[in-house]
């Protein structure tokens, strides 16, 4: 009999609150891939006054998230930054390899990229464009690699 007293005195009736209005939201920054490449990038130079490929597979490993947000949260300049931000980071990758110390878990890493964004490229509309700047960047990279095309100093490297 008390369990069921306290049971119910534990109810009490429910008395609507005024709730205020929700109030505006911010606007959400656009992402830009090309300028988060360049701080990242100044600031192992500035750190090390070298490039850590790790963090530059780790830049790499960023790129298809960069290019959904890039292209979705800015439509009129996304596309370039995602693509100025890609291309820098391969263009890292070619001096690497100028200077024979580009490693192969990068150029994986890079290889993995390409094909990642290639398939988000596909997969959302009105991407053409990003896919003609996928292309650039895996011609870049399939020039690096071994004359048989599937190796980098004999070892083999990613392919889709």
């Amino acid at each position: 009999m008390q369990v069921a007293q306290s049971h119910r005195a534990s109810h009490t009736t429910f008395i609507p609150q005024q709730v205020a209005p929700p109030q505006p939201q911010e606007p959400t920054t656009p992402t830009d891939y090309g300028q988060y490449v360049v701080d990242i990038l100044a600031k192992q130079s500035q750190l090390t006054g070298s490039i850590d490929q790790t963090v530059l597979s780790h830049c790499l490993s960023l790129s298809s998230s960069f290019l959904m947000t890039d292209v979705t949260m800015n439509s009129t300049t996304g596309l370039a930054s995602w693509n100025a931000g890609f291309n820098r980071l391969v263009d890292v990758i070619v001096a690497l390899h100028r200077k024979g110390e580009l490693e192969v878990s990068t150029l994986n890493a890079a290889s993995k990229a390409c094909s990642e964004c290639w398939s988000i490229a596909g997969s959302w509309r009105n991407m053409e464009e990003a896919r003609q700047c996928i292309k650039v960047v895996a011609a870049k990279l399939q020039g690096l690699l071994d004359e048989n095309g599937g190796t980098y100093g004999g070892k083999r490297v990613y392919t889709p």
